[in-house]
């Protein structure tokens, strides 16, 4: 009797219906979790005005977003098909944990990076240069954005030190110029929400980012997995 009972539940966690309900909850809980962890920096961003002096502000509101998104990674990264044996907010907190130091060595200097173009793009003319110079800033811009999302889903993943996964972060962004595309889509897409509606729409839909940033960096994940781990 027992056995029976043993093999109906595996039956019942790992059906196709029992895995789409486990894929579901999970992103519930996470998103759940995710906004709780970005609070802090979520409710002064959507007081802000829209205006250029506050982009610094911005960058400061953004900073908890960074551990956040990496727990979220490390979370749906781990997650469980099983729907009875489901702890996406335990592998949330330990990836929090985990991942808290190294996130955040690439996450300010990343923040930091991009308020001064984003200021120096909103004040050209206050600066007295020419308007071209626009393009090479939004091109250093997108670079860093995606070598700073390849480097955040790393370090959510993998146990590598800071320089070493700036270095693997570089590297695929020439290698595997698909996720860099994948990777691009996810980031104008998210920028788009924003720009049509406010960031706390897009602030609901943080896990599905999360689990589409995961999905387009699979192949990365795959490589250094085999090629760059024991």
């Amino acid at each position: 009797m027992s056995g029976d009972a043993a093999r109906a539940s595996r039956q019942f966690g790992e059906g196709p219906l029992s895995r789409s309900a486990a894929r579901v909850y999970t992103l519930l809980v996470v998103e759940l979790l995710l906004l709780l962890a970005c609070l802090p920096g979520l409710v002064p961003l959507v007081l802000l005005e829209s205006d250029a002096s506050n982009i610094p502000l911005y960058a400061a509101c953004a900073l908890p977003l960074g551990p956040a998104l990496s727990a979220a990674l490390y979370a749906l990264h781990h997650q469980r098909p099983d729907l009875t044996d489901l702890r996406p907010a335990a592998a949330f907190r330990r990836g929090y944990r985990a991942n808290l130091a190294g996130v955040l060595w690439i996450w300010v200097p990343l923040l930091a990076l991009l308020t001064v173009v984003a200021v120096n793009l909103a004040h050209l003319d206050v600066a007295g240069v020419p308007r071209w110079w626009a393009v090479p800033l939004v091109g250093v811009a997108a670079l860093a954005a995606l070598v700073g999302a390849n480097a955040l889903v790393i370090t959510s993943l993998f146990a590598f030190r800071a320089r070493d996964v700036a270095r693997l972060a570089l590297h695929f962004a020439v290698r595997a110029p698909g996720v860099g595309i994948g990777t691009a889509l996810v980031l104008v897409a998210g920028a788009a929400v924003t720009a049509v509606t406010s960031e706390a729409v897009l602030a609901l839909a943080g896990s599905v980012c999360a689990l589409s940033l995961l999905r387009v960096a699979a192949p990365m994940v795959d490589t250094i997995r085999k090629e760059f781990t024991a």
